[in-house]
């Protein structure tokens, strides 16, 4: 006797075997391509004509089967809240189906409802967290020059987009199929999301990548990583011993053999940076060297704060620019609704003290023998965000210089996501990226987006590379995300009022019905 799956649960199982596949899309795993099989299954699931009940349950199974394992490294970070935080973004994903239209015209607004989703993780709460994005997935994958012409929010609805029409009718199948039989609309689905590749991948590849030669034309750039062990916290461990190990790294560059020599953030923990040893030490590396340092220093700062800065050193041991971390981590770096959160017992004593936002520009001058390279900064978690590192770049960064500090957590997750979105950070402006971690992982990441001296976790390494400068722009650090947002947010609203306005009219043109 044979049995049958109900009908719901097997299309559970594709949504959530759609997210699953998304979620290996992302690194560690980077299966680029399972993306777009992630995203056909998710439309597999839903159907043409869903209930809204199913709707809203399948785009939530999608979501969390995607948000679990991608986010996992939240865990270290707070465990209630990984759970949390997945499940509430998890519920965007269930709104934007219950926002996308049914019948033909979904494959036009499905994608652009779950790219306004994504977009709306990417700013909401507290800032966003953009990662475990389809982006991320993509950034090693063929299609990652999608991200000069719109950014990260375009690569997004072209995953989307592709994934959908390969499993669903495009908006003008309809007359076509009943004339060819119902086949038809899948095939010309998949005729065209082939024919919108070829499109995408020629204008990726004919658009203004940025990389117009700078004055300097180039500069040598040293990352330093001291190595130690992953899953510390600053409130368990001496900071003292962080600063021993990139003061015994640095000891094996030699003199006068790079321009500029990057220390990753946080490696300086203490009241007053200036007046403490470690500046000093830090300045007679300088002067042995005869380049500046760029070092990440922790201090104190009024009210029980703290300030999280990238400052340069120059050979004379004086403090020559400074940038102050502008994008703080949530629950990371401050605690949102400390007091709502300590009357219900959450641990916010692992955040004893909050950040204190920067404002000024993303950006660093460094001083060379035939003149000044500005440098772009986005600290940490800033390069998830793609208006950080653009910020710096219109100012006239021609290199960005990506500090960071993943020793709190354990595992590969968080950064090897973090390489994939240094990468994509690269191909939006056009520039190198130099990013540096005191555990791991410190790389080189050209204009085009390809890792160079990437270091193992835990390792103590130093590199010194040539670093091309670039001052030329990309479409994107021009325009921004705003374009793109509004052109998806009509793309949503046109899926919806044509076959509106076309149902009003058979209405109209339908005879009454004899009583």
């Amino acid at each position: 006797m044979s049995i049958r799956i109900p009908r719901f649960s097997a299309s559970a199982a594709l949504a959530i075997g759609g997210g699953v596949l998304v979620a290996l899309s992302l690194p560690p795993w980077g299966i680029w391509p399972l993306a777009f099989f992630g995203v056909a299954m998710f439309e597999m699931s839903l159907g043409e004509n869903p209930s809204r009940r199913a709707r809203a349950a399948r785009g939530w199974l999608f979501g969390a089967a995607w948000m679990y394992p991608g986010l996992a490294w939240m865990w270290s970070l707070t465990p209630p809240g990984y759970i949390l935080a997945a499940a509430i973004y998890a519920g965007y994903h269930a709104v934007a189906a219950l926002a996308s239209p049914t019948g033909p015209w979904r494959v036009i607004g499905r994608p652009a409802a779950h790219t306004l989703a994504e977009g709306l993780r990417m700013v909401f709460p507290f800032g966003g967290v953009p990662l475990a994005s389809l982006p991320i997935g993509q950034a090693g994958g063929p299609f990652a020059g999608t991200v000069r012409l719109g950014g990260v929010l375009l690569l997004t609805w072209f995953v989307f987009q592709i994934g959908f029409a390969l499993a669903g009718p495009s908006p003008f199948v309809p007359q076509m199929a009943r004339r060819r039989g119902r086949s038809g609309g899948g095939w010309l689905g998949v005729i065209g999301a082939g024919t919108a590749i070829v499109v995408w991948i020629v204008a990726a590849a004919i658009a203004p990548s940025g990389t117009d030669t700078a004055q300097p034309p180039s500069l040598r750039v040293t990352y330093v990583q001291g190595g130690g062990p992953q899953g510390t916290r600053a409130i368990d461990s001496d900071p003292r011993e962080v600063v021993d190990r990139h003061l015994a790294a640095t000891k094996l560059i030699a003199p006068g053999s790079t321009d500029l020599v990057v220390w990753p953030e946080n490696v300086v923990d203490v009241p007053s940076f200036v007046n403490s040893p470690e500046f000093a030490e830090v300045g007679q590396e300088a002067k042995r060297i005869g380049a500046p340092f760029a070092v990440g220093i922790t201090e104190d700062a009024p009210g029980d704060h703290f300030l999280n800065a990238q400052v340069l050193v120059d050979t004379d041991g004086q403090i020559i620019g400074r940038y102050d971390k502008v994008h703080r981590v949530p629950f990371g770096e401050y605690m949102p609704l400390r007091g709502l959160l300590h009357a219900l017992g959450a641990p916010t004593n692992l955040v004893p003290r909050d950040a204190v936002a920067g404002t000024a520009p993303a950006y660093i001058d460094i001083p060379v023998a035939d003149g000044t390279v500005r440098a772009a900064v986005v600290i940490s978690w800033e390069v998830f965000f793609g208006d950080r590192a653009a910020e710096g770049v219109r100012a006239g960064g021609t290199v960005i210089v990506n500090p960071t500090n993943g020793s709190s957590y354990t595992g590969t997750i968080l950064q090897s996501q973090q390489v994939a979105s240094s990468r994509l950070r690269a191909i939006e402006n056009g520039r190198w990226v130099v990013q540096v971690s005191p555990t791991g992982f410190s790389a080189f990441v050209s204009a085009g987006g390809d890792v160079f001296d990437r270091s193992g976790v835990s390792e103590q390494k130093v590199v010194t590379r040539t670093v091309p400068l670039y001052s030329g722009r990309t479409w994107y650090s021009h325009l921004g995300d705003i374009p793109f947002l509004l052109l998806i947010a009509a793309a949503l609203g046109i899926s919806w009022i044509v076959p509106g306005r076309a149902a009003l009219e058979r209405r109209r043109l339908t005879p009454p019905t004899a009583v």
